[in-house]
């Protein structure tokens, strides 16, 4: 997921450094390490907390570098084994060979600079080391001028975000329908299974556990519906407006030809975005998904908690489902079993929520020309789509599809409902049925044997009004 280390391990304590340069002068980086001067300089400044890089950005930079080489190649802007040589790297980075050479903290300069430099440096070195030059030499393969050609921080990182939070887009929206189907089912398998409803957490009138299930499974759709709608913003890239959206720097047909590239590897129609001074200077479309995402981790949490209390108990709370048995709740109380999954839902929920308020904080801090919280958007939305893609699965697989009624439970709470009386209202009143309701209530007694013995219904009467199963819908 997003907050997780990159794959591997640079071994940087063995004493071995090599000495490289850029514009401000000599930097000392591992000898091992296949990022340079500029990367080295970030690790030193940012060091606030034990987060990096999102994975899939890695993946995302590898890509974009590598769709960028061979259209400079393609345009005469690159020798053909320079952008060869770039293609080869990139296509490495891509693939995760050199996950642990990207050892930058997600809390860092806001454009998101220090990350761009890091794959520009680690695919350049990779690349002369394929041409048969040194690793740190910058030649033939220069990190700027060959790497990075046609191409700022200021329009790559924008581009990487939303090209891998679209990448990921398809495997949510998948699971999410894995949740939805599974709670469908569920809604058909307990279609006959009478129960008391419930508002304010108070008694109401019958249901069926099938109609509460058939509301989950639609709040599900409805989520997943929303996340589906933030696809066309995610595929407008802003790769080609190079530091504000100018395009300084970079070919007519760069932008154009990069898209292009990158739709026809990933079958997803990205696009040059139409404005580029939007595509730089804001995040909407990561504002977006993130409310996307906030609605699902609502409905989850939603969701969630109302399985908790219907599974209370087993035996002194509701008790009208039953939930799979999966680990001891208890180093103390034997036989004590935890709703594991709704609460581990619960809090990746909140996670989520946080996640939202952190976005939004991130798409409105853009002064001017360039956003500047792009490493902490880019880290909040995937790491937030990859918890509710695995929550989802989890909660469907794990929870939901082990699910059983308590048919009997269920019975005696309507049995002991004083909502019941309802129907009956359209016969003597509102007021002469809730007095009926509150003798019940006082002598603890049922609402049929009241009305019975009042005399207010016959047998037969009391069990055609009163049948729970004649309240599931609309009447006359």
């Amino acid at each position: 997921m997003a907050g997780e280390k990159s794959a591997g391990h640079v071994d940087t304590d063995d004493g071995k450094f090599r000495v490289e340069t850029d514009s401000m002068g000599e930097v000392k980086v591992p000898g091992n390490a296949y990022w340079g001067a500029q990367t080295q300089r970030a690790v030193e400044n940012f060091s606030v907390s034990d987060l990096r890089i999102p994975v899939a950005l890695v993946r995302a930079l590898g890509r974009v570098k590598q769709a960028a080489a061979a259209v400079n190649g393609a345009l005469g802007l690159l020798e053909p084994r320079i952008a060869e040589a770039i293609g080869k790297a990139a296509e490495e980075v891509a693939q995760g060979k050199w996950d642990a050479h990207f050892p930058i903290d997600v809390f860092q300069t806001g454009s998101g600079t220090s990350w761009n430099m890091n794959a520009n440096e680690v695919i350049a070195n990779r690349a002369n080391e394929l041409l048969g030059a040194s690793v740190g030499s910058k030649k033939p393969v220069h990190p700027n001028d060959h790497v990075n050609r046609g191409q700022s921080s200021n329009d790559v990182i924008p581009t990487v975000i939303s090209f891998a939070n679209r990448v990921r887009l398809d495997g949510l929206v998948e699971t999410m329908g894995l949740l939805q189907r599974s709670l469908a089912r569920k809604a058909a398998e307990f279609a006959g299974v009478l129960k008391i409803g419930r508002t304010h957490l108070q008694d109401a009138v019958p249901m069926t556990l099938g109609q509460e299930f058939s509301g989950y499974a639609r709040q599900i759709e409805k989520a997943r519906e929303l996340v589906m709608r933030c696809a066309p913003g995610l595929e407008e890239l802003a790769i080609g407006g190079t530091a504000l959206g100018t395009g300084i720097n970079t070919h007519p047909d760069f932008a154009r030809r990069v898209t292009a590239s990158l739709a026809q590897a990933t079958r997803i129609p990205f696009r040059e975005a139409s404005n580029k001074f939007e595509a730089i200077a804001a995040r909407d479309s990561q504002v977006e998904l993130m409310g996307a995402l906030n609605a699902t981790a609502v409905c989850l949490a939603k969701i969630a908690n109302d399985m908790r209390l219907l599974a209370s108990g087993p035996r002194t709370g509701l008790g009208e489902i039953v939930l799979p048995s999966l680990q001891p709740g208890s180093s103390i109380m034997p036989g004590k079993v935890n709703p594991v999954i709704l609460e581990m839902t619960i809090q990746v929920a909140a996670r989520v929520m946080g996640s939202n308020l952190s976005v939004s904080i991130g798409g409105q801090s853009g002064p001017l020309e360039l956003n500047m919280m792009l490493p902490l958007i880019a880290w909040e939305t995937l790491g937030s789509m990859e918890l509710v893609k695995n929550t989802c699965e989890a909660f469907a697989v794990r929870c939901v599809d082990g699910i059983a009624a308590n048919v009997a439970r269920s019975r005696e709470w309507i049995e002991q409902s004083l909502a019941l009386v309802t129907p009956l209202a359209l016969k003597i009143g509102y007021d002469r049925a809730a007095k009926l309701a509150q003798k019940a209530l006082a002598e603890n007694r049922t609402v049929r044997d009241v009305v019975i013995g009042e005399g207010v219904l016959s047998v037969e009467e009391a069990d055609k009004i009163l049948d729970p199963g004649s309240m599931l819908g609309p009447t006359e």
